[in-house]
């Protein structure tokens, strides 16, 4: 049989709308295919078909377009139940006359296939038959493909432009009940635009990306973002394991970022259970076997996404509360958005060799009015992230490492890449919670301790042979990192760096160091990974200067772990911090040195900017004045 035969064979079960939507019983529970995928053409007739309804209950993960039966006209007729609060239903659930189902994405399908909730009806989408009878859902298998194989009556729209896909996709027409042929234009899906703050914390997540990662992509303004800075980066064989995707992947595959070849499973696809774009996303997939389309219950299965080594899961938040507690799909007591595929996806890529689960979100809300990072989440909001799940929080301020960290590291992490304006409000309440220390001192930076320029990495000659050392701003989360450093040191090291021989660090001392106004002065760290998956970091190195606005010099320090000295990482990171003063007009250097610190002494000559050099006989100290 080709496929020009179809109609012949199963013209018995050729109907039109009208007519298919007539075999629909009062009270029945009626499924409907998801996102670009719906049945519009079926959607409208149900409607139009209200006055012979009641009752009926409609479910669905979401959907795009006009959805009349939501209309509160119709609220005796229909009454939806959504996975996912999507914009067309949002004021429904909000009024009351709409429900939503909070489930991760991964279970839905054997929700309807064991029968817990069974369905009367699923109108779905395809396209049209191949030679052997066989139907593609195309663009939209998620839960789709479990709701037509479980439910009692399916009635497909048979559209000439759904896609055929590849993989678990394809539907045996003979079990299909009714066949509605309707061609019409695929719902399509186009982002927000991306702003420069979106492009920010875009960049962040870009960073993040190794060679040969797996990644969690979405639809929108910020997946979008990630991509397009992943172009930008120089990465390679990167591999695509999601639960949805838009345009904004077709770049990274036809300019050789993305090829799937280094991928654990699946070496050479892509995978995803759902696409939202443009006609020429649709055209791009259509019978292209580089993309394997499963329902949900495999793609968001956490032990599958696990399999994918360095899988990176990349999902946002509305809010998130200082101890890393992620809500996703609510505001306050109204609900707006899903659990969707998160959980999923951050379990999976916590079970995942070098993965990491990544929450991006704007840092405020309400026109920069309200603080996105919070206290406490508010009231009535759901946890859809514990506290436990999270690795990375992004915001356009930076990145908060959270795993493996304590409440108090947590919170100053978070407060880091808080909106400056809130921070410090955000530091008292941690205080009143006594989530940090009571004498914590207040936050003088005033925009991101993530600053690209400031950063460098460069490869040194270490202990146990070479190394990779990263220099970059000091923050207030550090503080553990910098007492390792000085607690590694030798008493030597210790009485020439503080003047005296110090037994302890004290707090004050130990806040010194990171409590640093960017606008006059600059506290630099050197660190490197400590552990073999990358996720911890070790301080090996600290730098400072302070500037004396009425002189314009800036007093320097230099402390290098015992183990890392002369090899060139005090030298790399003096010049580093002479290059960031010469850029904001500082005019020199000075140093105050120790007269028994030779060591030191030989190092600033050998800088070869020493201009002038002195000794200060009531301090004891030569002091050293370096040009820049």
């Amino acid at each position: 049989m080709v496929a020009a035969d179809w109609t012949d064979k199963y013209k018995n079960k050729i109907l039109s709308a009208s007519k298919a939507i007539t075999k629909i019983r009062r009270g029945s529970r009626i499924f409907l295919g998801t996102g670009c995928g719906v049945p519009y053409h079926l959607v409208q007739e149900l409607a139009s078909h209200a006055d012979k309804m009641a009752d009926n209950e409609i479910v669905h993960l979401l959907t795009l377009g006009d959805t009349p039966s939501a209309d509160k006209k119709f609220q005796n007729q229909f009454r939806h139940n959504t996975f996912f609060v999507s914009a067309n239903i949002r004021d429904a659930v909000s009024a009351g006359r709409a429900d939503y189902t909070p489930m991760m994405l991964s279970e839905i399908p054997d929700l309807f296939r064991q029968k817990r909730m069974p369905l009367d009806v699923a109108m779905i989408q395809v396209s049209p038959p191949d030679r052997y009878g066989y139907c593609s859902l195309g663009i939209s298998v998620d839960i789709t493909k479990g709701a037509a194989e479980s439910a009692d009556m399916v009635i497909a729209q048979i559209n000439d432009r759904m896609p055929v896909t590849h993989g678990d996709s394809f539907i045996d027409i003979r079990d299909l009940d009714y066949l509605v042929p309707f061609n019409e234009p695929l719902r399509e899906f186009q982002g927000d635009e991306i702003t420069e703050t979106i492009d920010l914390i875009g960049s962040y997540v870009a960073r993040l990306v190794e060679n040969e990662s797996t990644l969690e992509l979405g639809i929108g303004a910020l997946p979008q973002s990630v991509c397009n800075n992943l172009l930008e980066t120089g990465v390679k064989d990167v591999g695509i394991h999601t639960e949805m995707f838009s345009d904004s992947l077709v770049p990274l595959i036809d300019q050789g970022v993305v090829t799937n070849k280094k991928k654990s499973i699946h070496r050479d696809k892509v995978v995803a259970s759902f696409a939202m774009g443009s006609n020429k996303l649709y055209d791009y997939i259509n019978d292209n076997p580089m993309f394997q389309f499963h329902d949900t219950a495999y793609v968001n299965d956490p032990y599958v996404i696990g399999q994918n080594r360095k899988m990176i899961a990349i999902n946002s938040a509305l809010e998130v509360d200082l101890t890393g507690q992620v809500c996703a799909d609510s505001l306050g007591h109204r609900f707006y958005s899903g659990i969707g595929g998160q959980v999923d996806f951050i379990r999976g890529a916590k079970r995942s060799i070098g993965g990491k689960a990544i929450i991006c979100l704007l840092s405020t809300a309400m026109d920069g009015q309200v603080s996105r990072i919070v206290p406490q989440l508010s009231e009535g909001a759901g946890v859809v992230t514990t506290r436990g799940d999270v690795d990375v929080i992004i915001t356009e301020y930076g990145l908060a490492n959270l795993h493996g960290k304590t409440i108090r590291e947590r919170v100053l992490s978070l407060i880091a890449i808080a909106n400056p304006k809130f921070r410090n409000e955000l530091l008292e309440a941690a205080k009143d919670m006594h989530y940090v220390f009571e004498d914590q001192v207040p936050f003088l930076v005033q925009g991101t301790y993530f600053a690209s320029e400031y950063e460098v990495s460069e490869r040194f000659k270490g202990p146990d042979g070479p190394v990779d050392v990263h220099f970059r701003l000091i923050r207030p989360d550090d503080s553990d990192r910098i007492k390792e450093l000085f607690y590694g040191l030798s008493e030597e090291s210790i009485y020439f760096r503080f003047l005296t021989p110090l037994k302890t660090l004290r707090r004050q001392t130990l806040q010194d160091f990171y409590n640093v106004d960017q606008s006059r002065d600059i506290s630099v760290v050197a660190v490197i990974k400590s552990d073999e998956e990358g996720e911890s970091e070790k301080i090996i190195g600290a730098g400072r200067y302070l500037l004396n606005r009425s002189t314009n010099e800036a007093e320097f320090a230099l402390l290098i772990n015992d183990d890392f000295q002369n090899k060139g990482i005090g030298t790399f990171l003096l010049n580093h911090l002479m290059r960031i003063a010469k850029s904001k007009g500082v005019d020199a250097f000075i140093a105050y040195v120790h007269p028994q610190n030779q060591p030191m002494i030989r190092f600033i000559h050998k800088t070869g900017k020493v201009v002038e050099s002195k000794i200060s006989i009531q301090d004891e100290e030569y002091v050293f004045r370096l040009k820049l």
